[in-house]
């Protein structure tokens, strides 16, 4: 009995003593959970942030898709955690396009299979945790404060291990290709397959590698050591090669603030401030200059007096400006808006000069000395010499005190062309006025200086009632066009003191009677027209040396032989006489051959020994050029570039070599002044032998020409020419100045050239009507329009 109770009460102590054991086991083990879940919910694993932004979506979508009974509540969200592009461009969401297509991808096929993630939820979960396991030991790798390495400026940053000195963790992934982002996506997200099933894949490839090799990775991400130390050594924005962002968009703003484009080229156009308002010609119009003049005697006022900084303003149109009409109906009429100026009709109308009909401006071609027409007059002169030829042996007249140049409009009907030139303002808008009529004209004056055209060039000089003393101070001024007049031409003049016999007149006639013998010009004709009821005397200039060694007086004095006939820019007017070239093979020892056949062939003077601008013999440079752009214009410009040539009158190339350009042209209705810069080949000479005309010129001044004077403006590998020399806004707006809204811009250059052109001129509202580019050249029209800013320039211009 003993025996069998001592064996129950061993027994229950057995019993007792076993279930105190269990329960302490599951408590230290319920304690051990507690503190795994409470570490593993309060530490945030460390990871690479700009790496791994792919993954950190994918890791956050997976296991809020599997916590959710709902399709759409699952639907709803992972669209908490994706990145919404909005508005922004294709080329700033470009990195995301895997994350977007895993995403979507997800989305779509979770709608169409929740069996199939039904059947895997439970093996799925089970990878999760044990996923979660292992990031939880990494939790335990060194990290700065709060799980994130911090940066100087506060801002969370990990570098990539394998980034090169300057690289960025998103560097070296951008590198890695769109390939390796799928398959990174692949491999901790998931598969699409095609049949819109997902196929899961997480690898843990953290489980793969021991502990203590991912903590070495984790910690030489965080604080990299030996070469690549030095990452973590910012530069200051000063020292480095990289700005800051703040400065950058600092800069920005502020540039934009002070260009702000009209158009995509970011140049703001702006009105010129002037008192001319529309007929504003900046190196006419300098008032502040012309008032600090010491004299005006010689008419220093209406010289040239450029301004330091040229204008890169645009100059206002008339009001009620419209296209001017078309030659040679223009030659009559004009449009009174486009030159709204009636004083001279006032003045001169009893003349024949111009009249004001309703919205015209008419011209009955008349002049102060030619009141019953210009045709008449112009036979005149022909039957009272007939050696003067027209259109033969005179070909290229220079016009003094022009008028509204109906004299060089009519030359025209008897193939004659005429460089007119008077004073501006001198009789109001006389030279606009021939240039809206289609008639060659510039704003000049005999004043102080030579006359922009080399020496011995024009066939025929012509002075009509011009005004000009030419007898005084030594007959400086006569000289001048002795000059400019080739050996054999001739002088016309047609003035009071010619056929009157009043006191004044009788004085002037004796001085230059004088004047002329002592400079051994012939009187070859004097005569009335009894029409117009006025004289014209004629004068020819002497081919040879022989009258000037024969003089007994030596006034005007010869030149030195250091002087240059042909320098002309802005060269001081010199009361002397330069000897006729005497040598064959010397331009002026010969008169041109007749026109046309000057037009095409090498002058006689220029010799096989002389080598050319493009690099080849001199006459055979010559006619490559005729021949080019004879192809040129033929094949391009006339039919394939959209100008319509009906309404071209007024042309001018603005880089003339030979004039092989203006040749080309010849048989359209138009004329061309060739523009010669002062620093390139002095070829001027040769454009005037073959019966063509043309100035020298500055482009980085303006020209001397009124707004609005050309229809077409044609400029060679100019503006290449120019960009280093001159302020090239300043050209530009200098070309649309004298272009005619509607007009055209032919530009020939290179191409960065060309485009730069066209983001100033896009900038003023002008239409691209042709552009081609081919090895680094590039082709230009680009049309003008009636558009004007409305902005007002407010630099210093305001008061000239």
């Amino acid at each position: 009995m003993a025996l069998g109770k001592y064996s129950r009460v061993d027994g229950r102590k057995s019993s007792s003593s076993y279930c105190s054991t269990v329960s302490i086991v599951v408590f230290v083990a319920l304690c051990l959970v507690g503190v795994w879940m409470m570490t593993s919910s309060s530490v945030v694993p460390v990871q690479n942030v700009d790496v791994s932004t792919q993954q950190n979506k994918n890791d956050l979508k997976e296991p809020v898709s599997k916590s959710k009974p709902s399709n759409d509540n699952n639907e709803n969200n992972l669209k908490q955690f994706e990145d919404n592009p909005g508005d922004l461009p294709d080329d700033a969401t470009k990195g995301d396009n895997n994350v977007t297509v895993a995403q979507e991808e997800n989305n779509n096929s979770k709608e169409n299979a929740n069996n199939s993630e039904e059947t895997s939820e439970n093996a799925t979960d089970k990878k999760v945790e044990e996923e979660s396991e292992s990031k939880s030991e990494d939790a335990f790798k060194p990290k700065t404060e709060n799980g994130e390495e911090k940066t100087e400026d506060g801002e969370s940053k990990t570098d990539n291990k394998d980034s090169e000195p300057g690289e960025t963790a998103t560097d070296n992934f951008d590198k890695e290709g769109d390939d390796e982002n799928e398959k990174k996506s692949q491999e901790n997200s998931g598969v699409t397959k095609g049949d819109g099933q997902i196929e899961e894949k997480v690898e843990q490839n953290e489980n793969k590698t021991e502990d203590g090799q991912a903590n070495d990775q984790v910690s030489s991400e965080v604080f990299p050591s030996g070469a690549n130390s030095e990452l973590l050594n910012e530069t200051t924005p000063q020292n480095g090669p990289w700005s800051t962002q703040a400065s950058e968009s600092k800069n920005e703003k502020e540039a934009q603030k002070s260009l702000v484009s009209n158009e995509q080229g970011g140049y703001n156009w702006k009105l010129c401030n002037v008192t001319a308002g529309p007929d504003y010609i900046p190196c006419l119009d300098n008032w502040e200059a012309i008032k600090n003049l010491r004299s005006t005697k010689h008419y220093e006022h209406r010289e040239r007096h450029c301004p330091e900084d040229p204008p890169t303003c645009l100059v206002s149109l008339p009001e009620g400006y419209q296209r001017s009409i078309e030659w040679p109906t223009s030659r009559e009429k004009i449009w009174y808006h486009n030159v709204p100026h009636t004083k001279l009709a006032a003045i001169k109308g009893h003349q024949n000069w111009v009249k004001v009909s309703g919205d015209y401006l008419t011209f009955p071609g008349g002049g102060t000395q030619f009141k019953h027409g210009a045709l008449h007059y112009i036979d005149f002169i022909q039957q009272s010499l007939p050696d003067i030829a027209w259109g033969k042996r005179s070909r290229v007249v220079l016009d003094v005190g022009c008028g509204v140049a109906s004299f060089g409009g009519f030359l025209f009907d008897r193939n004659v062309i005429t460089m007119s030139f008077a004073p501006k303002d001198e009789h109001e808008a006389q030279v606009q006025f021939a240039l809206e009529r289609g008639i060659p004209a510039i704003s000049a004056v005999m004043g102080t200086k030579r006359l922009p055209f080399p020496g011995r060039v024009f066939d025929v000089v012509h002075c009509a009632r011009c005004r000009v003393p030419w007898h005084i101070e030594g007959g400086k001024l006569l000289l001048e066009l002795n000059r400019v007049l080739r050996p054999g031409g001739f002088f016309i003049w047609s003035a009071t003191p010619v056929y009157q016999k009043l006191e004044e007149d009788v004085e002037i006639w004796t001085a230059m009677k004088k004047l002329t013998k002592s400079m051994c010009w012939e009187e070859v004709q004097i005569t009335k027209d009894r029409v117009n009821k006025v004289g014209i005397a004629i004068y020819q200039k002497p081919t040879s040396n022989e009258c000037y060694e024969k003089r007994s007086e030596t006034e005007p004095p010869l030149c030195q032989d250091s002087d240059d006939p042909n320098a002309a820019w802005k060269v001081p007017l010199q009361a002397c006489m330069h000897k006729v070239p005497v040598d064959a093979t010397e331009r002026g020892s010969q008169w041109p051959e007749l026109w046309s056949a000057r037009l095409d062939k090498p002058p006689y003077w220029l010799l096989s020994s002389q080598i050319g601008v493009y690099g080849k013999a001199a006459p055979e440079d010559f006619t490559a050029d005729y021949k080019h752009w004879q192809r040129v214009v033929s094949q391009s410009y006339v039919n394939g570039m959209g100008i319509n040539w009906k309404n071209v009158r007024n042309v001018m190339d603005m880089k003339a070599i030979y004039g092989g350009f203006a040749a080309a042209l010849k048989d359209m209705n138009v004329w061309v002044m060739n523009v010669v810069p002062i620093d390139s080949p002095d070829t001027l000479p040769i454009i005037f032998e073959r019966g063509l005309f043309g100035i020298y010129h500055d482009w980085c001044e303006s020209f001397s020409t009124y707004p609005r004077s050309y229809d077409l403006l044609h400029a060679d590998h100019l503006f290449s020419k120019l960009k280093n020399k001159c302020n090239l806004a300043a050209v530009v707006a200098e070309a649309d100045r004298v272009l005619r809204p509607e007009g055209q811009l032919v530009v020939r250059d290179k191409v960065e050239i060309i485009n730069e052109l066209e983001s100033m001129l896009k900038a003023m509202h002008w239409e691209i009507r042709f552009t081609y580019t081919k090895d680094k050249e590039g082709l230009l029209c680009i049309q003008k329009t009636m558009w004007r800013p409305t902005e007002v320039e407010t630099i210093p211009y305001a008061n000239v």
